[in-house]
């Protein structure tokens, strides 16, 4: 999955996005390397040439050039949490190897005076979303830049601890399974996630979600201006680098709590097509929305927070929907699990077969309701005049349209894109598929003038919805 429906310490969500070639950089000092059967690979080592890490990617980056025949598609260099490392994805088509379309992480670690380190995967970009953990996973075990802790996990100098012992478990409805430390808790449905430590110091949520409104006149039905189907009312049209602090106590308060966020940095970051995605990370707390805060609270008790909030783009109406994922550490305990949540964070994966079953059951009784509408409208139209035959097809059209807003918000919630293929059996054939986003990224991506995502208004029935 699933990428952008994650989120994580130190930027692991972003370690489960799309990213290229095989050969490792050639370097004068010995680098190591995994050699993987199924074609997968992992390099690590000091970096000949390189006296910052901005360097040694580049580096890296004209090695693939020349060794692929193909300048690497790269995407924004980010700086991995708690380190002093940066990392960037890529994608490339290998032209040496059959032309196979190849994804990959660089990861580059300053560990002395004009001295950098990286670490380095690659796979196909096919199997790139499921296989870049596990071998983050082997390379962090046994990579060690500057004879530190790994490069995506804290810094053993500042005193932080290793990962606790973890061993999986599901979520109730079997929607997500997760790896977890003795007498932690987990809670969740539907994909979204609760992780709690036994004494409530430590806890990360995922994938919570919330209809929003840029229309300053909604009005709840009933009054109610907290709650379940109560949409948050927040401009779609700000930046959302600077707008984040009102839109995340936005998405609180209707959900009848107070969030007092410190906001150190953000930034805005890659997502699914058509979302805006911002990660940002500070200090904070959240509250009850009548609790006062804890006496004598000071600025070192706020906890430490980090989100990664994604929005989609509003329809006519101004309707959105707001996707926040986060987590939170007491500060008293942030060097004992940090390392530990990044590993489970790293584990986390959702059994899209159950979010998918329980989504149908959800929309069967009004689809059905719809349907019925539709079947006593028809009858009653048959018997009226011509005049009404043409009020009987815009009603269908209106049910029509909502049928694909529908399909789109669904595909949205299970993390799907519609496709179009341009050439299906090479033959001109046009068809269309649905598919997880981040393997329709990768396909267009790679052959444009034969795939393209498909928008709303031009699914077709009774294939995308």
């Amino acid at each position: 999955m699933d990428i952008y429906k994650r989120f994580s310490l130190s930027l692991v969500l972003w370690l489960f996005f799309v990213g290229a070639c095989s050969p490792a950089p050639r370097a004068q000092s010995p680098m190591q390397g995994i050699e993987n059967p199924d074609g997968s690979r992992i390099v690590y080592g000091l970096q000949d040439g390189a006296t910052t890490p901005a360097a040694a990617m580049g580096i890296v980056l004209r090695t693939l050039h020349n060794n692929c025949g193909e300048r690497p598609q790269v995407g924004k260099v980010f700086r991995v949490r708690g380190t002093n490392s940066d990392a960037v994805f890529f994608t490339v088509v290998n032209h040496a190897m059959d032309n196979r379309q190849r994804a990959g992480l660089i990861i580059a670690a300053p560990t002395g005076p004009n001295q950098v380190e990286i670490g380095f995967v690659v796979d196909d970009s096919t199997r790139f979303g499921s296989s870049m953990n596990p071998m983050l996973k082997k390379l962090f075990s046994v990579w060690h830049p500057g004879g530190g802790g790994p490069a995506g996990g804290g810094s053993a100098s500042g005193g932080a601890a290793p990962p606790e012992p973890l061993h999986q478990v599901w979520n109730q409805d079997h929607s997500a399974i997760v790896a977890i430390p003795n007498g932690w808790k987990v809670q969740g449905n539907g994909g979204t996630t609760l992780i709690i430590e036994p004494y409530y110091n430590a806890m990360i949520n995922l994938n919570l979600v919330r209809g929003a409104t840029a229309n300053p006149y909604y009005r709840p039905y009933g009054g109610m201006t907290t709650g379940m189907g109560v949409k948050m009312v927040y401009p779609a049209n700000v930046d959302p680098v600077r707008g984040f602090p009102g839109l995340i106590k936005e998405f609180y308060r209707v959900n009848n709590q107070r969030v007092d966020f410190r906001m150190a940095s953000a930034e805005q970051m890659a997502g699914p097509p058509g979302q805006r995605c911002i990660h940002a990370i500070g200090h904070g707390l959240l509250l009850g929305a009548t609790k006062p805060p804890p006496p004598n609270l000071q600025e070192k008790d706020y906890w430490e927070m980090e989100f990664l909030a994604c929005t989609t783009a509003p329809n006519r109406m101004g309707d959105y929907t707001v996707t926040i994922s986060t987590y939170e550490i007491d500060p008293r305990f942030v060097n004992r699990y940090r390392a530990t949540m990044a590993a489970i964070l790293q584990s986390y994966q959702v059994n899209q077969a159950v979010v998918n079953q329980e989504a149908n059951d959800i929309a069967a009784p009004a689809i059905a309701a719809i349907h019925q509408i539709g079947a006593e409208a028809t009858a009653r139209m048959k018997a009226n005049d011509i005049a009404n035959d043409q009020q009987h097809a815009d009603y269908h059209a209106r049910q029509d349209a909502n049928d694909r807003s529908n399909q789109g918000f669904h595909n949205y919630i299970l993390d799907q894109t519609v496709i179009q293929d341009n050439n299906m059996y090479g033959n001109g054939t046009i068809g269309h598929g649905t598919v997880w986003n981040s393997t329709a990224e990768v396909l267009v991506k790679a052959n444009p003038n034969r795939y393209e995502i498909v928008n709303t208004p031009n699914y077709w029935q009774g294939v995308d919805y």
